[in-house]
């Protein structure tokens, strides 16, 4: 089973939001990283067919993403997740599920199943306007698996969500992906590191990295460097380089960077971890733009 991203190109006037996207995806849970801007709903929303490319091919073993056989596999949770607030939960999941041409009987039963999978049987006859954010995303996902889908793709479904919420939906997603393709695309890198087998990063249209955490970790291994320096020369350190902490203390100004090279004479070197990759890149392009 494979899900084929084959050389996808989509432009927008004169800004290319996608450029020659290949990407083979397989079981399991992709995370998709990039800042604003990078072509990350772009590429997702053509994925889910909403958006065609200008040029390659989406498929899924052969199906064409234009094919209805290909949305009968596909479940979506946009990130802006819309809803009607007057439903109560299980109104809502029968609703999207005559949407989908999902017969009665097998609706009402995946909607219960899937209550109980995100916690949402004890307000199943509350209205979703009553709902915390959490609850709503939780709501989102179970939309998204009524038709018990093949590929599930998810975009930003943490984002306003508190730690413990996080927590929840992480084990949610991961606990859904043994048989399926999940692509989770965020700005919170720790939601990545913490459930995704492989970590797709987009820049500026472009796919940059593709593989496992200890692979891509590779790109900055050996240029991770914590170090505590005078007040002056860290106003001269944030302009060099790209720093993922920094934090005052007595004898100086903490800071955690990214550098070819040793920084200063007590600068230590550390493990990269992924936030400090994902500050490499992006900090890079901030510097581009100004």
């Amino acid at each position: 089973m494979e899900l084929k991203i084959d050389s996808v190109t989509k432009k927008f006037a004169e800004k290319t939001a996608c450029d020659n996207v290949s990407l083979d995806l397989r079981n399991g849970i992709y995370g998709l990283l990039g800042s604003n801007g990078a072509g990350k709903t772009t590429l997702m929303r053509m994925m889910c067919g909403v958006m065609r490319p200008d040029s390659g091919t989406i498929s899924y073993n052969g199906i064409d993403v234009s094919h209805e056989d290909y949305r009968d596999l596909l479940g979506y949770l946009p990130q802006d997740f819309g809803y009607y607030p007057e439903f109560t939960a299980m109104d809502f999941l029968l609703y999207i599920s005559a949407l989908k041409g999902i017969p009665k009987k097998r609706a009402k039963e995946k909607s219960e199943e899937l209550l109980e999978l995100t916690a949402l049987t004890e307000v199943i006859k509350k209205k979703i306007k009553t709902f915390s954010g959490g609850m709503k995303q939780r709501l989102g996902i179970a939309q998204a698996m009524l038709n018990d889908p093949q590929i599930l793709i998810l975009d930003e479904p943490t984002a306003g969500l508190d730690p413990k919420e996080r927590i929840r939906f992480r084990n949610l997603i991961s606990g859904m992906s043994s048989k399926r393709i999940v692509l989770l695309s965020t700005h919170i890198v720790s939601d990545i590191e913490h459930i995704a087998d492989t970590i797709l990063i987009m820049k500026s249209g472009h796919l940059i990295q593709n593989g496992q955490l200890g692979d891509i970790l590779k790109a900055i291994e050996s240029k991770v460097w914590e170090c505590t320096v005078s007040n002056d020369k860290a106003l001269g350190f944030s302009e060099k380089y790209p720093v993922i902490n920094l934090r005052n203390e007595q004898d100086g100004v903490f800071m955690r960077l990214v550098s070819d090279e040793k920084p200063c004479v007590n600068a230590v070197s550390k493990e990269a971890a992924l936030e400090d990759l994902y500050l490499y890149y992006f900090c890079e392009e901030r510097e581009e733009k100004k």
